[in-house]
């Protein structure tokens, strides 16, 4: 796991280094939206979709230069979609990673533009990339815009959900398209800039789901196990929404028990893939332990 510990924090600081020169260079305009830009991008976070994209790229023998770009294109939208998510008339929030969110600090309206204006940098990040060629760009974009519609789409299941009985396939859709879908794209986008063929697109593709219900899953543990300090968000919150979640509809123990049958089911579609993915797997057993 100290790989893992190591490999985190290099892909932060690289990341973290080309989203400043990013952001300076496109120069926003009026200083408070830069403001509230800078603010939601640069509180701190895990990175771990930038880390997949060059995790999955560097198993392929792609080089950080031609990775970087759809790192910090995938944190652009994830970053765009806290945003909104914390919005009052989505899940109202005060806090996130442990400080004020975007609309509490700057205001609804500016959190809004804010959002936008990151989404539409997300694509301007992936099409200034003169190290890849146009085809494979192309294909970035378009693949990264069905992502994030399909996290649009579960986003609005997430809330049509709210204080409704939600049974097991509908809660695994929602979370498919809400969490999975930039999770997917991240692992994709690593492989497809590494020349990756079909059949360990597939897997990868396959692994990459798997990966993004570990993700939700633990998520929806620790929000009914953990404290807000630990979080740093607000904790219980799901419940206070009544939100379908996987201890709501499965209990706790039943929770624990599908990490570990998805967890098996990660580390099968590796095991499809004759390249180095020590990391990937370590990436699992990560996610698997947050909520320990």
């Amino acid at each position: 796991m100290n790989d893992l510990v190591e490999f985190f924090e290099r892909s932060r600081v690289v990341v973290e280094r080309v989203l400043e020169e990013f952001i300076e260079m496109a120069a926003i305009e009026p200083a408070v939206l830069r403001e509230a830009v800078g603010w939601s991008l640069f509180g701190g976070g895990k990175r771990f979709r930038p880390a997949l994209v060059l995790a999955v790229g560097e198993a392929f023998g792609a080089s950080m230069n031609r990775l970087i770009n759809s790192a910090v294109a995938v944190e652009l939208i994830h970053t765009y979609s806290l945003v909104h998510d914390d919005l009052p008339a989505m899940d109202d929030d005060d806090l996130r990673r442990g400080r004020e969110t975007c609309h509490v600090k700057f205001g609804e309206a500016t959190a809004i533009l804010a959002g936008d204006l990151l989404q539409v940098l997300a694509s301007r990040a992936i099409t200034d990339d003169r190290d890849l060629p146009d085809s494979v760009c192309v294909q970035l974009v378009s693949e990264l815009a069905t992502a994030t519609s399909r996290m649009i789409a579960g986003q609005q299941m997430d809330l049509q959900s709210e204080g409704r009985q939600t049974a097991s396939h509908d809660l695994e859709a929602i979370h498919k398209n809400k969490t999975g879908a930039l999770i997917c794209w991240s692992a994709r986008a690593g492989a497809l800039v590494g020349g990756a063929n079909r059949d360990e697109l597939r897997a990868i593709t396959k692994y990459a789901a798997t990966l993004g219900l570990l993700f939700q899953i633990t998520d929806d543990i620790l929000d009914v196990t953990q404290t807000a300090d630990k979080l740093g968000k607000t904790a219980a919150k799901d419940i206070a929404a009544a939100k379908a979640t996987y201890p709501g509809i499965h209990g706790l123990d039943r929770s624990r028990a599908m990490l570990v049958e998805i967890r098996a089911e990660a580390l099968s579609y590796l095991d499809e893939i004759e390249r180095p993915t020590e990391i990937l797997a370590e990436m699992v057993d990560f996610i698997v332990r947050r909520e320990s």
